[in-house]
């Protein structure tokens, strides 16, 4: 097994390290470097590696600390970002195979931030065809793997992402989110993770429900990066100012958990989504043990009783399908048949719903969105499942293996994209097989600093550990 070296560092000791003088980014580079020499080949977490144009700017970030002028703390610090992101210069496949891969033109909001703080990006991460796909199966990547056990899946769409974060190839990886693409890998490797508010992180590419956000082991390196990514930019016509709250109740300190008090907090349990798979035993009552440490610390814990039904589940998988089977028309006939037949098949689904039957499930997608709000207003936070079950086999598209059946592991993430509120995930237990359990943390749209706080609370309360990597052999 591997030891613990500067690849394993959060931003802020990264931060404090190259400030005194005890180590610098390319030192920090290097480690990450060799992180990624040695896992890559089990775990397959990277689309894109330029090790020559990284270790340029883990130099430039050098000089800068050396010279006592860091761009921001994140200078040097080393970061990946999703594949669907855009890099200039770099190959933005999307997951699927090409007949002549797209390479991009310009830099993403998300990808300029980054490097005007001096963040060092070593590489773009693998997703699934589309994003389409809650695991790491790639018509183009192939399979990508759980570095905890290469035999699991790392979640999807932001798969690489995932395995890059529980590999350790630096503190911070950038992943989107539209249905529970952070927050699946987050449950599933042990991770912390948000799917911000929507518009909270301005994208090139803005789409009903679509977030980014940080995936990491620490909810503090979420915030680190949430404070630079969040920055407004133009862009994103679905745009936030950056972390404005609807409630002065919500001012905690910082994403430490410092500034988070349960005391008088009004806390809802969701333990049913009332749509989909039905959840674990093992996984409800960890999630139920979570509600109860915030109410040992002075919360009162609210029942939310199920919300979304399985007609509602059924027209927003329906949505996407059509969705998926426009975009599969779109490609010449010679790269429709590159797609993974397991997408080629979901997307047939939608071929023939008609204009009236979509605009249906537009209504229903409203409708998700109607009754999330209404299920939470009146509360401060929310504790629930992330996913119905534990992390399934790395070659598995999905969590079941009936691909014309909707998207049965989503209820609990899916409305909080749909409702634009913010949700994190955080580690709250284990399988008894060892398999890891996250919480998923949400609060009102807008409180996305808020709900850090209370990941970052709740870390703390817990002890517990992201778990270490499997060797890799």
């Amino acid at each position: 097994m591997s030891t613990i070296s500067l690849a394993d560092h959060s931003a802020a000791e990264l931060a404090a390290g190259f400030a005194g003088g005890d180590f610098d980014p390319i030192e920090a580079h290097s480690a990450v470097v060799a992180r990624m020499d040695e896992c890559e080949p089990v775990i397959n977490a990277l689309c894109h590696r330029d090790d020559e144009r990284s270790r340029t700017a883990a130099v430039a970030s050098a000089a800068r600390w050396r010279e006592g002028r860091p761009l921001s703390d994140l200078d040097g610090v080393p970061v990946t970002i999703k594949e669907n992101i855009a890099r200039t210069g770099v190959p933005i496949p999307s997951g699927h195979a090409w007949a002549e891969v797209p390479i991009a033109d310009h830099d993403a909001p998300i990808t300029q931030r980054l490097e005007e703080a001096g963040a060092v990006i070593v590489g773009s991460t693998t997703m699934p065809d589309w994003g389409m796909l809650s695991s790491g199966v790639s018509s183009l990547h192939g399979v990508t793997r759980s570095p905890l056990n290469p035999e699991l899946t790392t979640g999807g769409s932001s798969a690489g992402a995932g395995a890059a974060a529980a590999a350790g190839y630096g503190p911070i990886h950038i992943g989107s989110d539209i249905g529970g693409s952070i927050r699946l890998p987050c449950t599933w490797l042990g991770l912390a993770g948000l799917k911000p508010s929507f518009g909270r992180v301005p994208l090139d590419a803005p789409y009903l429900g679509r977030c980014a956000g940080p995936l990491a082991r620490r909810m503090s390196d979420v915030k680190a990066v949430m404070d630079i990514i969040s920055a407004p930019d133009d862009r994103d016509y679905s745009r936030l100012p950056r972390f404005a709250v609807d409630d002065p109740r919500h001012h905690p300190e910082c994403g430490s958990g410092a500034g988070f008090d349960p005391r008088g907090l009004r806390i809802g349990l969701h333990l049913d989504a009332g749509c989909g798979v039905a959840v674990d035993a093992q996984i409800r009552s960890t999630i139920a043990e979570a509600a109860e440490r915030f109410a040992d610390a002075g919360a009162t814990i609210v029942s939310v009783e199920p919300f979304i039904d399985d007609g509602l589940l059924h027209d927003m998988d329906l949505f996407w399908r059509v969705r998926s089977w426009a975009d599969l028309k779109a490609l010449p006939v010679e790269e429709q048949a590159l797609i993974l037949p397991y997408i080629q098949q979901w997307a047939q689904d939608g071929a023939d719903v008609s204009g009236v039957q979509l605009m249906d499930c537009y209504h229903s997608v409203q409708e998700i969105r109607r009754r999330t709000i209404a299920a939470t207003a009146d509360l401060d936070l929310v504790i629930s499942p992330t996913a119905p079950g534990p992390a399934f086999p790395a070659e598995q598209p999905m969590p079941y293996p009936e691909v014309h059946e909707p998207m049965g592991h989503i209820g609990f993430t899916m409305p909080l994209n749909m409702s634009e509120q913010p949700a994190a995930t955080v580690l709250a237990g284990f399988m008894t097989d060892g398999r890891t359990i996250g919480a998923q943390i949400s609060g009102r749209r807008f409180a996305d600093e808020f709900v850090m706080a209370a990941g970052a609370w709740f870390e703390t309360a817990t002890g517990l550990e992201t778990p270490t990597r499997a060797t890799m052999g």
